[in-house]
This record gives structure tokens, sequence and C-alpha cells, in this order.
């Protein structure tokens, strides 16, 4: 991905350093289980803060990290995540201003170890998250290398597609869209709040293949092998993909994101369509 000429976002609060280091969380099994849960959601962290809570309360913590020393890759990956966030600033700004809308950027939050927000505090093991209570995008880098050797979806882009995925929750906020699913969950049972669910992620990810166009229009910034990259991670991510390698088996009415195949779809959807006309999931006949 060309990226290193890019405009850098004034929206990135670098919180890294002020936080908690978690430690192993029933073992790598047990963390897997939370980044599948947590990966994308843009859920309230709350929720799922107090199941990695143990049976009095406490957290399993390694203990306070009051500072943090910052490596040069670091300090690279703020830096590309700060390209990124920009990136997806100038092309919802521009969409939303060719329909008349008006598009406030969100922020981005960097940590290390927890984080308080207005959604509840929450830990790096849930990975990254929007919260639209203050319309902010969260996310512990040390996530890419779990992206990268846990769930085996390498590369930069990526990691591009994890950014685009949760400012995509972010459009659905602004359009309240957001909204109209949690009323709509708040009177369905769980099943077909799951489903709704499924419908919202994956217009999020319909949204991320929007920007990856738009943005390459405009800035030429996909190199080859880069739609691969964000394929490769949208398959990896699949509640099939993910239930199948934490516990064997699958649950498709336990499915909250949509499957591989569903994932890789609405990106893609998104990627050739290159506007939001294309990512009308919850009309879809078939997702």
């Amino acid at each position: 991905m060309r990226w290193k000429d890019g405009r850098r976002s004034d929206n990135v609060e670098d919180q890294r350093g002020s936080g908690v280091r978690t430690g192993a969380i029933g073992g790598g099994i047990g963390i897997l289980v939370l980044l599948v849960i947590g990966l994308l959601t843009g859920a309230d962290p709350s929720t799922l803060i107090s199941m990695i809570a143990g049976s009095d309360g406490s957290s399993s913590l390694d203990g306070i990290s009051p500072s943090v020393t910052l490596s040069a890759a670091d300090n690279a990956s703020a830096d590309f995540v700060s390209v990124v966030l920009a990136d997806t600033e100038d092309t919802w700004q521009a969409i939303f201003t060719e329909k008349g809308m008006v598009y406030t950027q969100p922020k981005l939050v960097l940590f290390t170890g927890s984080v308080e927000s207005a959604c509840g505090s929450a830990q790096s093991a849930m990975g990254p998250f929007y919260c639209p209570n203050d319309e902010k995008v969260y996310i512990d880098l040390s996530f890419y290398q779990e992206l990268k050797d846990q769930l085996g979806a390498p590369g930069d882009f990526a990691q591009a597609y994890v950014i685009a995925h949760e400012v995509g929750h972010h459009v659905q906020n602004l359009l309240g869209t957001s909204e109209q699913v949690q009323r709509l969950q708040s009177q369905s049972n769980e099943v077909t709040a799951n489903k709704y669910s499924v419908m919202l992620e994956l217009q999020a990810d319909c949204f991320a293949g929007v920007w990856a166009n738009q943005t390459d229009r405009s800035q030429h910034i996909i190199e080859a092998g880069d739609i691969e990259e964000a394929m490769n991670a949208a398959q990896k991510i699949g509640d099939d993909a993910l239930q199948k390698q934490s516990q064997g088996y699958v649950v498709p009415d336990s499915f909250t994101h949509g499957t591989s195949a569903q994932r890789m779809k609405w990106f893609n959807a998104g990627l050739t369509g290159g506007d939001i006309t294309s990512c009308d999931t919850f009309n879809a006949t078939v997702l």
C-alpha cells in the first residue's frame, strides 16, 4: 500500500503507555476467542470486559504499566494509522458533501493494554472497536501482530481494512443506521438480533470497500497484492472460520458478523461499486 506520502490526520489521540498491560487470559485460545468476539464489532466494550473478569470481579492482569518505551516499529505503525485515518476523512467528507450531508470526523485513540471509553472499559484482547457515545475508534496496535500471527492475516492493507471497517461503523452512526438496528434488536429474540448485527457488520465491510475504491481513485494507494490482503483478512475473520478455529464447529444462529464468504462478498461490493448505494445489506435478497 502506498501511504508514506499521505496526509496525517489531526484526529489521533495517543494514549499509549497510560493503560494497563493485560496478561494471559485463558491461554492463547482465550485471547483468540475474545478477539473473535470483540473484533470489528463497534459494540459496547463494557459487555465484553465482564467476560474476562474473574469471579470476584477482578481482571486477569499483569499490573499497571505507567510508561511504555515505544520502538521505531511502534511509531511507524502509529504513523501508518494516522495516514489511513486521514484517507477515510477525505473520502467520507467527499461522499457526504456530494450527497448534501455533513460528515463529522471521528477521533482515533491509540492505547496500550486497556482504555476507558464512553462505552465503558476495554482491554486490548477485545480488538479494535468503535464507540458511538464518543464517536471514537479505539485500537491497541499490538492487535496487528495478533492479526498476523493468530489470525493469519498479514499486510498493511489488511491493517487499513480494519481501520476502514471501524470508521464504517462511524458512518453508520452518523446515518442513523446503528440506532435503527439497536431499536430493532431490542424488539427481537436473540437469533433475529444476531441477524441484524450481521447486516450491520457486513455493511461496515462494504463501507471499507467504498473507502478503498474512492481513495485509490484519488491517490492511487493500492499496490499489487493489497486487495488479496484485505480479502484474506475478511476471510479469516468470518464467523464460521473463527468458530471452527476456536471450537471446532460452527453455530450459524450465533453469527454476529457474517461468514467468510459474506464478508469477502460485501467488501468486494463496496470496492467495485464505490458508493454507499452498493452497501444496502438490509434489503439484500441474499447476504
